[in-house]
């Protein structure tokens, strides 16, 4: 079997806040009639540039026809001296070589009639606990939407939240007293999540701040690759430290550091399912839990994220894909299905990722290119519309 064809389809799906992001669909075609499916999710992340995707899929078809699909440890080998790792957390080259590694497996799989789970090595559970996302407040008035959104999602079993914190500390200490004071015991607050806005130590001056409420973990308290600043701050903090994994150097660097209890691994942000099994192997091995985080991505990228959690024996924290929560709609006639706080595994019966996709629902939202002509810069960091 061999690849004979690519083909890249651009979408722009909103989110409920209004905001567009942008993803693509990766389809490879075998000469035996399969197709593989995969999803470039959300390039709608700083840095402030976009990819060409015409040139992007002549430069995949340099790499990709004719070869066998199930080279896959080769392909990445290829892919990654193509798109290296740049030691940025939103490097798109990652995000590509995310979406390719997807749709190998998934065509892998299909040709063996099994699903990704059990061509990764089996499943170890069928559902994944998961939270839903609260995003940084930026004004006061804030707070009273967020609320309102813990209200309607806690109705549809999401008991678990992950707050993104550190433009607006009274806002987020407003925030977590309304939480207490409205629903107890009744919600969990997983992690305060810096996304490296804020140096170590104030970060750590937050996170005291923000002590006198519950929440399980502390993410992204230092600025990108300050692997030194992550450490001083996880023996200064009560609360274990979690940060995500975007390049092999850099997980390497975070365990010679001590700096993290947890790593955050996320295909799109490690470049795949191929990847992201590597770097869990090395937090297994490095004695360190796991959680599986997100970009928020449509039902293909989340179902590849559940096919990899299923069969991860040290996935031991709440995780975080709940991006097909956050569209108005989705690509695929089957999307990925959340029940009483948790993701679901797609079936055995659903062979590859257990995807198909809608084309009538492709076509409504199908636009011609990533350009994110005058989007700025904090629209893109926090995903919003709003310009106040």
């Amino acid at each position: 079997m061999k690849i004979s064809e690519i083909r890249l389809t651009v979408v722009g799906i909103p989110r409920s806040t209004g905001f567009v992001s942008k993803h693509v669909i990766v389809e490879l075609d075998t000469d035996e009639g399969l197709t593989g499916i995969g999803e470039m999710s959300d390039f709608s992340h700083l840095p402030h540039y976009a990819v060409d995707v015409f040139d992007l899929k002549h430069s995949l078809e340099d790499i990709l026809l004719g070869k066998n699909p199930f080279d896959i440890s080769l392909i990445n080998k290829e892919l990654t001296a193509n798109f290296p790792e740049a030691n940025f957390y939103y490097e798109k080259g990652n995000f590509i070589r995310n979406g390719v590694d997807a749709a190998l497996h998934d065509l892998c799989a299909k040709a063996l009639n099994i699903s990704v789970a059990d061509l990764i090595g089996g499943r170890i559970q069928e559902k994944i606990k998961v939270c839903f996302p609260i995003f940084r407040h930026r004004f006061m008035e804030e707070v009273e939407e967020n609320l309102a959104v813990v209200r309607t999602r806690l109705a549809q079993g999401f008991d678990t939240y992950r707050l993104y914190v550190g433009k607006n500390l009274d806002a987020d200490e407003a925030f977590l007293d309304g939480v207490k004071s409205e629903f107890g015991s009744k919600v969990t607050i997983k992690s305060l999540d810096f996304s490296h806005l804020l140096d170590w130590k104030s970060a750590l001056q937050a996170t005291k701040r923000l002590s006198k409420y519950e929440f399980q973990m502390v993410e992204s308290p230092a600025v990108q690759n300050d692997f030194d600043g992550l450490h001083h701050f996880r023996i200064k903090a009560d609360h274990p430290v979690s940060e995500h994994v975007w390049s092999f150097r850099q997980q390497y660097e975070m365990i010679r550091h001590d700096s993290v209890d947890i790593f955050n691994i996320s295909p799109i942000f490690i470049g795949g399912i191929t990847s992201a099994r590597k770097a869990a192997a090395a937090a297994e091995v490095a004695g360190k839990g796991c959680l599986m985080g997100t970009t928020q991505e449509l039902s293909i990228g989340t179902a590849a994220m559940a096919h990899l959690g299923s069969s991860l024996v040290n996935l031991n924290y709440t995780s975080d894909p709940t991006g097909p929560e956050l569209y108005i709609a989705d690509i695929v006639k089957n999307p990925v299905k959340y029940e009483n706080g948790y993701l679901l595994v797609p079936g055995r019966d659903r062979p590859g990722l257990g995807m198909e996709l809608d084309w009538n629902l492709i076509e409504q939202y199908r636009v011609k290119d990533l350009s994110w002509g005058q989007v700025s810069v904090h629209q893109l960091q926090d995903r919003t519309t709003q310009t106040k």
